[in-house]
């Protein structure tokens, strides 16, 4: 099971806080190099687009470090 909190020098962070933001930046990286191979151009709605692959993401880190 995962540790609910992470202590960062005194300042207890939760650890899904975390993950978010690893997500939110995994889904930058990855927004980056769709938008230079053109998916965006084919998708109906880029923002609904951006949003399913970070929640995508999201889980899946999720999933990784819950057990």
């Amino acid at each position: 099971m995962i540790n609910p909190t992470l202590n960062l020098y005194g300042l207890f962070v939760p650890a899904f806080l975390v993950m978010a933001l690893a997500a939110w930046g995994c889904l930058k990286i990855a927004h980056a190099g769709l938008a230079r191979i053109g998916f965006y151009k084919i998708t109906v709605h880029p923002a609904l687009t951006d949003l399913a692959l970070y929640v995508l993401i999201l889980t899946g880190l999720s999933a990784l470090f819950i057990q």
